[in-house]
């Protein structure tokens, strides 16, 4: 039985050494070996030892296939947070987000101690609806625990059909009891830049994801802007709860208020991870003040942009320190018709700076607050306030001049009316 079972572990070995070298091959016939080519010969025949060992005495038989799956994800997942193994449907998946639509519950996440935590929501979907918020631990779905699962099978616990429904135990905030959060899946359509005008001249966009198209929308936006409100005289980018995406999207997006110098670069150990991308002289808000709002589900390509701007002093960046994700995935396509997205390189701020697991340091910072007005105003007695007072002389139309707007900005979006009044400030000096 021994030397039966010695016989098949050699077997298997060769096999699967067969298989590695023969992709070995391929590789070495388009760059030159090196030392650390060398296969670890020891390593994978303790590997196939496994393999053998499952195959004969677990409990149940398991499909060859479905056994080098479960390899392929625990030997990328062991990595780091961002790499992993994507099947034919994952990968088309990945492929649909990229270009803007996309089946699920709008939440971008990622693992920390073995625990799966929620980057930001993405805006106008089932995630944002139900408050789903950046920092939030995902502890159970439909009630099985996902704490060991690997991201890949935690998101796939969550997806579904869109209509129906998953409910999600949320732990917050370090408390000590779950909140039970139940969601309708849906199909989520992204535009991924929104403009507006905020007051007189001011403009305001917010980019929520990074596509392939983000940067020509933003060019687009800001020509919207210029038609309603005529020449700008300074802009909000909001990039709060902003997950990430394309890297050439975030580097379209600051060339588009940078005229020169380095935007990002990129550095890792092979030699086409080392990249660096460089501004052109086309500044769309021609010099015109730009505020950047930035909170903690600010990430990756969202942070690029933030620490661009910052370093050359283009932008004032406001809010709370952003999430720290300074690393560059590639999705590398495989013969299978699966893919394997797979950590590359770190990035780095213009001046040099690597945000991983650091984030951008905003140069004004603004807590998540909420503001309300205040429904009975203490204050000094008026004439007004007197019982059956004498209405004045004033033309009835201009009674309400000096009442503060029913729902002011503040109170909608706090951070966003900081931003405008630092942005109006900003004009003044500039003039």
């Amino acid at each position: 039985m021994m030397r039966l079972s010695g016989l098949l572990q050699g077997l298997t070995a060769s096999l699967l050494l067969g298989l590695l070298l023969a992709n070995v091959q391929t590789v070495t016939a388009q760059s030159p070996a090196s030392p650390d080519d060398d296969l670890p010969l020891a390593e994978i025949q303790r590997f196939t030892e496994v393999y053998e060992r499952i195959q004969r005495d677990y409990v149940e038989s398991v499909d060859d296939d479905e056994l080098i799956r479960h390899a392929i994800r625990g030997m990328l997942s062991g990595l780091d947070p961002h790499s992993a193994y994507l099947d034919r449907d994952a990968y088309q998946r990945l492929q649909e987000g990229t270009r803007g639509e996309f089946g699920g519950l709008g939440i971008e996440v990622g693992t920390e101690d073995g625990l799966i935590k929620v980057i930001a929501p993405i805006d106008g979907t089932p995630a944002e609806a139900a408050d789903i918020r950046p920092g939030d631990l995902i502890m159970r779905v439909n009630g099985e625990s996902v704490k060991g699962l690997s991201l890949q099978a935690a998101v796939e616990r969550m997806r579904g059909e869109p209509g129906s429904e998953v409910t999600l135990g949320i732990l917050r905030d370090e408390g000590e009891t779950t909140i039970e959060v139940t969601l309708e899946r849906a199909v989520i359509q992204v535009d991924s830049v929104k403009a507006r005008v905020l007051e007189s001249a001011f403009g305001y966009l917010r980019v929520s994801q990074f596509q392939s198209r983000t940067g020509e929308d933003v060019l687009e936006a800001i020509d919207g802007l210029r038609d309603q409100a005529g020449p700008l005289e300074g802009l909000v980018l909001d990039l709060r709860n902003n997950p990430g995406g394309v890297l050439d999207a975030a580097v379209a997006v600051s060339d588009a208020f940078l005229s020169r110098g380095e935007i990002v670069s990129t550095s890792g150990r092979a030699d086409r991870a080392r990249d660096a991308f460089t501004a052109t002289p086309n500044d769309a808000l021609k010099g015109a003040p730009l505020v950047v709002l930035v909170n903690a589900g600010s990430a990756s390509a969202a942070e690029i942009v933030a620490g661009a701007l910052q370093d050359h002093e283009r932008a004032v960046i406001m809010g709370e320190a952003t999430f720290g994700k300074g690393s560059v995935q590639t999705i590398l396509p495989l013969r299978n018709g699966a893919a394997v997205k797979l950590t590359t390189a770190r990035y780095y701020t213009p001046d040099g700076r690597s945000i991983q697991a650091e984030g951008i340091r905003p140069d004004v910072q603004v807590a998540n607050l909420q503001v309300w007005d205040a429904e009975d105003r203490a204050g000094p007695l008026r004439e007004s306030d007197l019982p059956r007072h004498l209405r004045g002389d004033a033309p009835a139309d201009a009674a309400g001049d000096g009442d503060p707007p029913e729902s002011a900005l503040a109170t909608r979006d706090y951070a966003l009316a900081e931003a405008l009044n630092l942005l109006k400030g900003l004009t003044i000096l500039r003039d």
